[in-house]
């Protein structure tokens, strides 16, 4: 009842208004996203390290801003990349470079640095080594930990939920 009462209040044109604002919030961080994917030539210019793998170097919860530049990959670069069988990326360290001498077309064998083994067992069926097409970029920096509400929210839809509802409900009802 008192949001109707509220609605009343602030008329249809405030609500249609706070309503666009939103909106053009919204549409303004996707085209920040689409800036950054064209400039890091990178689908994904930035991503949530989701595992231990890395450690020490990388921990769960830090975000990795990434780069996808022509120059060759060489070993010890961190990339993150992604296969067709699995929805999320890999963040992990190039340990091997294959080079075909007439086509210049990299192979890669990347392993966690927390990791045992190699990555073999992560790629699909039958590879032994992933492709330059599959890399969405290399590591260029990092921010300890900021991505942990990411993590949060993906383990706790209710936190997501939660979350997101309260924001429409503010967006809605504030008075500026």
């Amino acid at each position: 009842m008192d949001v109707l009462l509220h609605a009343k209040k602030f008329g249809v044109r405030s609500l249609l208004l706070q309503g666009l604002t939103f909106l053009s919030v919204l549409t303004s961080a996707f085209m920040i996203w689409k800036g950054l994917s064209l400039f890091t030539n990178s689908e994904s210019p930035v991503v949530v390290v989701l595992s231990g793998s890395m450690e020490p170097a990388y921990h769960r919860g830090d975000i990795l801003f990434l780069h996808n530049g022509y120059t060759p990959i060489e070993v010890g670069e961190v990339v993150v990349y992604k296969l067709d069988d699995k929805p999320i990326p890999i963040v992990h360290r190039v340990i091997k470079v294959h080079t075909e001498n007439e086509t210049e077309k990299q192979y890669l064998l990347t392993k966690g640095d927390n990791n045992n083994a190699d990555d073999r067992g992560l790629y699909n069926p039958g590879q032994l080594w992933i492709q330059r097409d599959e890399i969405i970029g290399r590591v260029k920096g990092f921010v300890p930990y900021a991505g942990m509400g990411t993590i949060w929210m993906n383990e706790y839809p209710q936190l997501k939920t939660g979350l997101l509802g309260a924001l429409c409900i503010l967006s809605l009802f504030s008075n500026d």
